[in-house]
């Protein structure tokens, strides 16, 4: 049984796929913000040591993906681990937990990040799910449900 949310939706309910895609967009934004921050405290410093002008870091593409990716990893893991939602399922009022409603430890939550970002067409099984769950729940026996944080 089920409480209602603050806007009516069903407090417990397995989340929807529109509802997850929303939060991850949200998440891939704070991602990126993440990777401009850092990039931005970089060239600071640099300032700092070498003196003007002011030059943003030049990486190669492939470090820039694979730093990108490590973030986005750890970022999803540590918030799952840590509260059950990054900001864009906070956002969204989800909650990723095991399917007996406990927050998820770290080698779940890397395991899911990595499925998350690998494939992230798994999300897609959603709707043909009897239990509204995406490739990656399914992998790693997680639940995405609507939570009032």
């Amino acid at each position: 049984m089920s409480r209602q949310g603050r806007e009516g939706t069903p407090e417990g309910d397995v989340a929807g796929v529109v509802t997850r895609c929303l939060a991850a967009l949200v998440d891939a934004l704070v991602v990126a913000g993440i990777g401009l921050a850092a990039q931005f405290g970089y060239a600071g410093l640099r300032l700092l040591v070498t003196g003007p002008p002011l030059r943003m870091p030049d990486l190669a593409d492939w470090v820039t993906a694979l730093v990108g990716w490590i973030t986005a990893v750890l970022y999803l893991a540590v918030c799952w681990t840590a509260t059950g939602g990054t900001v864009g399922d906070r956002l969204m009022g989800l909650r990723v937990t095991g399917r007996g409603g406990r927050l998820i430890g770290i080698p779940r939550a890397l395991l899911r990040a990595v499925l998350c970002l690998v494939f992230p067409v798994g999300l897609f099984w959603v709707p043909f799910s009897r239990r509204r769950a995406s490739l990656q729940d399914v992998a790693v026996a997680t639940s995405v449900r609507y939570h009032r944080f």
